[in-house]
């Protein structure tokens, strides 16, 4: 623990530690399921369609829900790793602390956004509830599709939370809860 980390911040780090592995280990059953079953539904597609010259009813409905799925619970997964796109070109010539007190407000602007598209895409899934709208082939809720919409938002939101975090309680400059920016150690990011 650094020597500037604010009292009690151990207990923070690892409490914080504690839930991102949770979540971490949640995100990483829901992808993997979600990959193995899209993989699964195109094969079986493509040998219904080989086989039986007729493609499965519902293969493409089902994809398209598991590409929903994967891509905003994958979202989250993507900021827990330090993997989203970032413009670095200012923070890469600052200093170590202003690079760092610019890293920390860059997070929590993110969370702050992603926190509020959340409760607009909260607000839009209450809308398609209420309008009882079905699925075509599968006859499934539309709503309950796009309900993986908000979870993954706020998904990414608490990772960028855990982002400001870590470099409010830790040494260096931190590009997500649990990866550190190399470019503040002198040494390269690639």
């Amino acid at each position: 623990m650094s020597e500037n980390a604010p009292a009690g911040s151990s207990a923070a780090v690892r409490c914080l530690t504690y839930i991102d592995s949770r979540i971490a280990f949640v995100e990483r059953q829901i992808l993997a399921i979600s990959v193995m079953l899209m993989a699964l539904n195109t094969v079986g597609n493509v040998i219904a369609r080989i086989g039986f010259s007729s493609s499965l009813f519902f293969a493409e409905e089902f994809n398209r829900f598991l590409i929903v799925l994967v891509t905003f619970v994958g979202a989250s997964t993507a900021a827990r790793y330090g993997r989203h796109i970032r413009m670095s070109a200012i923070t890469d010539v600052l200093p170590a602390k202003p690079r760092k007190v610019m890293m920390t407000i860059i997070a929590l602007v993110t969370a702050a956004l992603l926190f509020a598209l959340a409760i607009f895409s909260i607000s839009y899934l209450l809308s398609l509830y209420q309008s009882n709208r079905l699925t075509p082939s599968l006859r499934i809720p539309v709503y309950l599709i796009y309900s993986f919409v908000p979870l993954g938002l706020l998904l990414t939101a608490i990772q960028y939370v855990f982002a400001a975090a870590a470099n409010i309680l830790r040494p260096g400059v931190h590009l997500s809860y649990t990866v550190k920016d190399m470019e503040s150690d002198g040494s390269s990011s690639m």
